[in-house]
């Protein structure tokens, strides 16, 4: 299998998700799930991924879909378009599988999957994160992944759009 094909074979549709995690299970696989955006991949996501891939045997990361992505982030967002996200998220060595979701929360996907481990960052709590109680409910874990400091999206954008404008004012 090529590198590339390795990749592909990481992003799954939404009717192929639970197949593949039943199978992962079965094989008494560790499931891990978290969502997010994540538009552009900096150092603390990479962090974060890897520290939520260290609570299982499988990562199942869940993006949004490029209009839910404007609807939480603002009509600026996202800066990558969806597939491009697809693509880089499945290149990650700690990622099992990659899907996506349209709707406003991943509580239909957590319901599908079932993860042995919900992971969330650290500006949730356990009682704000979608699908807690349920994973809790049927036995899983469910657990908040400090961020590292100093490392968003947002502070990219910001920087971004400040060092446009002093260009312009040059």
């Amino acid at each position: 299998m090529t590198h590339l094909t390795h990749i592909q074979s990481k992003i799954l549709e939404r009717s192929q998700i639970a197949e593949q995690v039943a199978k992962w299970r079965s094989a008494g696989k560790r499931i891990v799930f978290t969502n997010g955006c994540f538009d552009l991949l900096h150092k603390g996501h990479i962090d974060y991924l890897n520290r939520a891939a260290d609570e299982g045997d499988v990562l199942v990361v869940a993006l949004n879909t490029d209009t839910s992505v404007s609807k939480l982030k603002g009509p600026n967002r996202p800066i990558q378009e969806e597939s491009s996200r697809l693509w880089v998220m499945a290149s990650l060595g700690c990622v099992g599988a990659v899907t996506l979701f349209d709707e406003e929360t991943p509580m239909a996907l957590i319901k599908q999957i079932q993860p042995d481990v919900l992971v969330k960052g650290g500006d949730y709590t356990i009682a704000t994160i979608v699908g807690a109680e349920e994973v809790m409910q049927s036995g899983g874990e469910v657990k908040v992944i400090p961020f590292l400091e100093g490392y968003s999206t947002s502070r990219i954008e910001d920087k971004i759009l400040r060092s446009e404008g002093e260009s312009r004012r040059k």
